[in-house]
């Protein structure tokens, strides 16, 4: 919109409004606008730094994520001023004309940032990659991402979604969303009652905080990416900004009866220690804690006081003044194009160069600056500055909705495409080894965190005079191929007991993934070592992945599961845990046979095997297994990275099927060295595979 300021251009505000000191609002034609705040201006500025920072690698701003949180408690602050500024002086809202406004705001610059985007994507990323990429690019156009990431599939072995060019529109269909249903809340709650509307409106706002917070706070425990992504789960912070302006935007609010010097010191602390609590939140928070939850309410909070101090001053100061900085004025004015851009280009940089240094973090943040100052200067500005989409705003409605559809079927098509292309020879044989994982997650043997039922895989005989047991997360999963070859002869049998991201270290863990103490491995880990420990196996073979427990907290959590096993086992292996990729095996590999040689990008999928904490939580399981006469390590990353070297493929095999677990046919070719490191000879059977056990355990079955 148009700025109240006239000796500088326009600049491209993420709400595309601003709020002046006095909360002035003018009507320009049809238009109503309101007036210009700095200091609002300055916090989308720390709000957008923030999430830049987090997203860009900064060590000691990994809560940045909260920048998104303050941008909610700004649309809700802005979007309730406007309308209830025009249904009380109008006594209606045009519908057709806020929703024009809004999509001439938000709409070229996304649409923009989609296409190119999706040319460079399909240029630089994997066939299976761009797949991924395209549909949640389709689902962007149409402002419902969010969605998109709350109901996709949570599958341990896929990549992640921080992959997904297109994972920050989340908050964008949020806001639109947010955009959607708000104007016909307020124009039901304000009625045409006068003041007698304005305290029903009031009390609306309380009743959606507290019932949308409270689901929030519940969700994020039980299901956390519908608290995280969905729209109803975040409109307490909308509610929050618009309460706010219901409460701090009239004359005759509780602090202006305050003499000027008490209300000023208010004013003062209020900002301080507002802009304070947003800052904590980005220094403390990371993505090891249930969020959003109640955590968000630190920075929404924060946003709120800082709104409120600016509201109350008659002038700028204290933390409002700072927040009128020329810089960041400048950037808060392109605050919308650098969210745009910022993520996309960090992950394309990514893929081109295959480094995440700081130096090339910091040149693709530079590079997507430029590319959000020339989309602000020559695409936002301009189209939002036309008042032709006001003439007849019903048409521009149903013009944007054309373009929106007309850049969903494009990703549609480029979907499409991709999968075509993943049909060549080259293409399948790395898609096809993203599924070359263990037998047992068809089985049924880990059932990851959805329970804490111990079920036992068995292969051999029952009545075998011999009793193997493989044991741990994932990460000891993956040697099932290798170890059913080394025990596949005749009086053994071999019993598996996994589950995912469960260690086999009795301590507790905070599992990020789901948002809260990971509960169910610790009943699980308990009942399986008293089944273990009851069936006396011969040998048993444990480990786990890397995960964030401090040196003691190895030691001793090691030492309590060892000293369960150890009295009823003949002997017990820890094995060490394997090498990692810093990139999707089969994903470069297919990316390296995809890419158009004209363009020179291939570059050797293949990593330094030198990972000091593994090394480290290694020496803390030597050190746990010392107390025990009958317990060893069992070292295979020699095999794994011969020269000290990971490479994703080696001879025509391919080595991993993500970036930590080993393929399955990988893992059984290594039968034979497993079963000579644990002193079981050489046999036949391993040597060509396995047998049928080691067959079967490199099915292409996966969780």
């Amino acid at each position: 919109m148009h700025r109240l300021i006239r000796w500088r251009p326009q600049p491209c505000t993420i709400a595309a409004l601003a709020v002046n000191l006095h909360g002035a609002w003018q009507m320009r034609g049809h238009e109503y606008r309101l007036g210009y705040r700095a200091d609002l201006e300055g916090l989308r500025a720390v709000a957008i730094l923030l999430v830049v920072a987090v997203h860009a690698g900064v060590p000691w701003l990994r809560g940045g994520f909260v920048g998104v949180d303050v941008f909610f408690v700004l649309s809700g602050f802005l979007i309730t001023g406007l309308l209830v500024q025009e249904v009380s002086t109008t006594g209606r809202l045009r519908f057709a004309e806020f929703y024009v406004r809004r999509l001439r705001r938000l709409l070229p610059a996304l649409l923009t940032m989609l296409l190119v985007v999706g040319a460079l994507a399909a240029l630089l990323l994997a066939p299976a990659e761009q797949r991924e990429q395209s549909s949640a690019a389709a689902m962007a156009a149409l402002w419902l991402s969010n969605i998109h990431f709350a109901f996709a599939r949570l599958d341990y072995f896929a990549p992640g979604t921080d992959t997904n060019l297109f994972l920050h529109t989340w908050s964008l269909g949020v806001e639109e969303q947010f955009y959607l249903v708000w104007p016909a809340l307020l124009v039901w709650l304000l009625g045409r009652d006068g003041e007698r509307g304005v305290v029903r409106l009031k009390v609306g706002m309380w009743v959606v905080l507290f019932g949308s917070l409270a689901t929030c706070v519940l969700l994020t425990y039980k299901a956390p990416q519908l608290a995280f992504y969905m729209m109803p789960m975040r409109a307490w912070q909308f509610a929050a900004g618009a309460l706010v302006w219901l409460y701090f935007k009239v004359p005759h609010a509780s602090a202006a009866g305050l003499l000027q010097g008490e209300r000023s010191m208010l004013l003062r602390v209020a900002g301080c220690l507002g802009l304070a609590l947003i800052a904590l939140a980005g220094l403390l928070f990371n993505a090891d804690i249930p969020y959003p939850g109640a955590y968000a309410l630190l920075p929404t909070l924060g946003a709120v006081a800082v709104v409120a101090a600016g509201c109350m001053a008659t002038q700028p100061i204290g933390v409002s003044r700072l927040l009128s900085w020329r810089p960041l004025q400048w950037v808060g004015g392109i605050s919308y194009s650098w969210y745009l851009w910022h993520w996309p280009i960090l992950l394309l940089g990514h893929a081109l160069t295959g480094s995440d240094t700081a130096v090339y973090r910091a040149s693709w943040i530079l590079l997507s600056l430029a590319l959000a100052c020339l989309s602000c200067w020559f695409i936002e500005a301009p189209i939002r500055n036309r008042r032709q989409w006001l003439v007849r705003p019903r048409m521009a409605i149903f013009g944007a909705l054309a373009a929106m559809l007309l850049a969903n079927s494009l990703c549609a098509r480029w979907y499409n495409i991709a999968s075509v292309k993943m049909l060549s020879p080259a293409v399948q044989r790395y898609a096809m080894a993203h599924g070359d994982a263990p037998v047992i997650y068809g089985m049924g043997c880990d059932d990851w965190y959805y329970s804490d039922r111990v079920r036992i895989c068995a292969f051999g005989p029952a009545d075998a005079r011999h009793t193997a047991v493989l044991m741990g997360d994932s990460h000891v999963g993956q040697w099932f191929p290798a170890v059913a070859a080394a025990f596949d002869r005749p009086g053994w049998r071999l019993l598996v007991l996994t589950k995912s991201s469960c260690a086999m270290v009795d301590e507790p863990f905070f599992y990020a993934r789901i948002g809260k103490e990971y509960t169910v491995c610790a009943t699980w880990r308990e009942h399986a070592l008293e089944k273990v420990a009851k069936l006396k196996p011969d040998v048993v073979l444990m480990g786990s992945a890397e995960y964030g427990f401090t040196k003691q907290q190895w030691i001793d959590g090691t030492t309590k599961v060892l000293a369960t096993l150890s009295p009823a086992t003949g002997h017990i292996y820890i094995l060490r845990d394997t090498p990692h990729l810093p990139f999707d095996g089969p994903d470069c590999l297919a990316e390296h046979a995809g890419r158009p040689a004209r363009f020179g990008l291939q570059h050797a999928c293949s990593a330094p095997a030198a990972d000091p904490e593994g090394d480290a939580t290694y020496r803390w399981q030597r050190e746990a297994a010392g107390h025990f006469a009958n317990v060893s390590t069992l070292d295979m990353n020699s095999w794994i990275c011969p020269g000290g070297t990971c490479s994703a493929e080696r001879q025509g095999m391919v080595v991993f099927r993500d970036s930590q677990h080993l393929a399955g046919s990988f893992a059984a070719s290594l039968g034979a060295v497993m079963a000579q490191k644990l002193g079981l000879g050489t046999a036949s059977m391993a040597s060509e595979g396995g047998g049928a056990a080691a067959s079967r355990g490199s099915s292409a079955s996966s969780r």
